[in-house]
């Protein structure tokens, strides 16, 4: 697979603070907002994790408006949920007309440490995230990408905390080095995360009054399967002894199923893994 220079990106882009679902699981991660970005999860229990690890097929959803996304990516966490402390770290493909000028997926990287408040940033957009390979570029067109009932494309990404100096490290494909996020970015993840998300998110503005048509994923609800609706594979956590492991018991987690859903399962091929996604607005999903 094939990941292009990125052009250069506009001097904007936080995400959105992330509110508490208040008729949710207790265990389940704060993946709602009022701002309208839309989730469909797979999550870890509450543990120590040193890093997470994943296969994710590539797609370029349709976006219906300029300033809405949509991305797929995977989730570091600590701190908490309700409070204004909440540490991220977050890397994917995401396709962001407003942010890249195009509608093609993209390699991106996110953090923050304030809850999405003031800290943190996409990409290079702020001093933080520190890229070490000029070959694999952050904010990168990602290319070719999965067609349904045709080829399928993914890419694999690994994030973990280097035990001995502390910082936060990110590989893609065949553990390829691109770069890290400084240990002293963090309060919480200083010492290590407390959670893992993996999946899929999109905005929705309701534009038009409904709900966005905005796809996540391929657009395909995850029931269709494998060459229509998009995969995460081979879902794997980093522990304590910096060694990785398959990931057995994880819980999923969709708003609103009419519009995104998710299903897990399980293979000795694929380890762990879930389809994902949706079309958004349709005759169940206004």
């Amino acid at each position: 697979m094939r990941v292009l220079r990125a052009k250069s990106l506009f001097d904007f882009g936080k995400k959105q603070r992330r509110v508490s679902l208040t008729t949710r699981r207790t265990d389940a991660p704060d993946v709602v907002s009022g701002n309208g970005h839309e989730h469909a999860i797979a999550y870890t229990g509450a543990q120590e994790v040193y890093g997470a690890k994943a296969t994710i097929n590539v797609w370029d959803p349709s976006i219906q408006v300029v300033n809405e996304f949509s991305l797929s990516q995977i989730w570091i966490l600590s701190g908490s949920f309700d409070g204004s402390d909440l540490n991220s770290i977050e890397a994917g493909w995401q396709v962001s007309p407003e942010l890249y000028g195009d509608s093609r997926p993209r390699l991106f990287t996110y953090w923050t440490t304030d809850s999405y408040q003031a800290t943190g940033c996409y990409n290079l957009l702020c001093s933080g995230f520190v890229q070490t390979n000029s070959r694999i570029a952050i904010g990168a067109a990602i290319s070719p990408v999965s067609s349904v009932s045709e080829n399928q494309y993914d890419i694999t990404i690994l994030i973990w905390k280097d035990p001995k100096v502390g910082n936060w490290w990110m590989s893609f494909g065949d553990n390829t080095l691109v770069g890290y996020w400084p240990a002293e970015l963090f309060t919480h993840l200083a010492n290590h995360a407390t959670m893992v998300e993996w999946g899929g998110e999109v905005v929705n503005t309701r534009a038009s009054g409904e709900h966005t048509s905005t796809q996540m994923g391929s657009g395909h609800f995850a029931d269709d399967g494998f060459g229509k609706a998009s995969y995460f594979r081979n879902l794997e956590i980093v522990d304590a002894d910096n060694s990785l492991s398959s990931v057995h018991d994880i819980s999923t987690l969709a708003e609103n199923t009419n519009c995104y859903n998710i299903k897990s399962s399980y293979n000795n091929l694929w380890g762990t893994y879930f389809y994902y996604g949706g079309p958004g607005n349709n005759p169940q999903c206004r």
